[in-house]
């Protein structure tokens, strides 16, 4: 996605303005058009204080409109119909668009007890989550009151405006929407860096398959040349990192047991904290291995 500077948008024409913004919030244009008439916005988390406090000011059937122009989250009918391409990417991002038919029959189920709740759409920013924390804070949500829930709602159309801004606008400053996973490998039996060690991560799911996010192997510094997770929000859920270790050793002449006593190393671990640091280390002998959350 290409992105317009602040400073081109603080000088647009009110059209270009709209145009530019129309879908920052789903289907609600009127919300570019209210912040065209406050420019100039001197850096990108005074626009976006600006868009929440239209939303907030606007009347209660405003606010109501709004959040019935979001879709329901993983409805087949729907993505036919013609989801807007933000809402595409994002919940495909959540792999919403490739549930197994466990995860299609839990979710439709959560949707048509919300619905039938609430009489809106259950609106949550699916990038910060994987598919079973959506699922959980459905449950979560459902024991709420209606006036609770708009106001999570609201809440959430926040958090998705925040991260389609940074993607579409360019400026000084910057919005807290990304987190950061990262690993090192310590070979404590020399007690130096271990290079050259493959890295697996995998997003573990209660009702339907794994899947792998990144794979990458140890540089020089024991570290990835990249992060495992970078520039976006850390979705919430359950991970599983695996090390390759016994050829790491191996090629150092290291005896080892056949088969080695430690081969493929699994640390499994939770991110509930999307916009942290999250530092997953492995401490590493051929006989023992420890770890830790570090930032």
């Amino acid at each position: 996605m290409s992105q317009i500077s602040l400073s081109d948008l603080n000088a647009a024409d009110e059209a270009d303005f709209v145009a530019a913004l129309a879908n920052v919030v789903e289907h609600s244009p009127w919300i570019a058009g209210q912040l065209a008439g406050k420019r100039p916005f001197a850096g990108i988390n005074q626009l976006h204080a600006a868009l929440m406090a239209a939303i907030q000011s606007a009347e209660p059937e405003v606010q109501l409109a709004l959040i019935r122009a979001h879709p329901d989250l993983a409805d087949k009918t729907q993505r036919a119909a013609g989801l807007t391409v933000e809402s595409i990417d994002e919940q495909s991002s959540a792999g919403l668009d490739r549930l197994s038919d466990a995860e299609y029959a839990a979710f439709e189920r959560v949707n048509s007890a919300y619905r039938e709740k609430f009489d809106i759409p259950y609106i949550v920013c699916v990038r910060r989550h994987t598919k079973d924390s959506v699922l959980r804070d459905f449950e979560t949500r459902l024991r709420n009151i209606a006036k609770t829930e708009t106001r999570c709602a609201i809440e959430e159309i926040g958090r998705i405006a925040a991260l389609r801004l940074d993607q579409l606008v360019a400026a000084d400053d910057k919005l807290r929407v990304h987190g950061r996973l990262s690993t090192h490998v310590l070979d404590n039996h020399v007690g130096k860096p271990a290079p050259g060690i493959p890295v697996e991560l995998v997003e573990l799911s209660a009702l339907g398959e794994n899947r792998v996010i990144a794979r990458t192997i140890t540089n020089a510094d024991g570290r990835t040349d990249q992060p495992l997770i970078g520039g976006r929000p850390l979705p919430i859920g359950r991970y599983e990192l695996r090390f390759n270790v016994a050829k790491y050793y191996a090629e150092r002449n290291v005896q080892l047991t056949d088969p080695p006593f430690l081969d493929e190393i699994p640390l499994r671990f939770a991110i509930s904290e999307p916009e942290s640091h999250y530092h997953v280390p492995l401490l590493v002998t051929p006989w023992s291995y420890s770890t830790y959350r570090g930032s």
